[in-house]
Formats: structure tokens, sequence, C-alpha cells
């Protein structure tokens, strides 16, 4: 998935969380993480933003994330839809993963 420009999903109410992604030419995933909880869930956060790019094929990007304390669920759904609106797609595969 080739990135176009900036998106931005989520928000800063408790339980969710914000993922702006910006594209980026080389240099891989750079992931800039925030969290209310990141002493007990940071490199689950991480692993999951992670996981739900490469899934999608963005090998470049620039993601930042701020996070309220939300779940596995809510981190792969906000990043999948910031993912997709900076690439400009409108084509979503909505499934159930793993």
């Amino acid at each position: 998935m080739e990135l176009k420009k900036t998106a931005v999903a989520g928000t800063m109410e408790s339980s969710d969380i914000m993922v702006t992604v910006e594209p980026r030419e080389h240099g891989g995933i750079v992931l800039e993480l925030t969290s209310s909880v990141m002493k007990q869930y940071g490199r689950r956060i991480e692993q999951v933003i992670r996981e739900t790019a490469a899934e999608l094929g963005v090998e470049h990007a620039l993601i930042r994330a701020v996070d309220k304390g939300a779940l596995d669920c809510t981190v792969r759904a906000r990043a999948a839809a910031a993912l997709f609106r900076a690439a400009g797609q409108e084509n979503h595969i909505w499934e159930v993963g793993k």
C-alpha cells in the first residue's frame, strides 16, 4: 500500500487511540507512541500497530499514536483506518482477523 498523504483516525477520549500516519520515501516504519498505560501495554500496542501496517503492505511511514487505554481491536481498527485514509483507498477490507 502506497501512502499519499497524512491522515488521522481516532480520538483522545478514554479507551480510544488517535493514530496519525505520514508517508515516507524510505526508512521503514517509524513509530512514536505515547500511552497512559505505556509501562503495562506499550510493547503490545506497538506490536499491533506494526502488524497492521505489515498486513496492509505498508513499508515506509511515520506513525504517531496517542493511546488512552484502547483495546487491541480498537488499536488495530484505528491504525487500519488511518492507513487506508493515507493511501486514499476507499475499498476497505474489514474482516475479523487474529
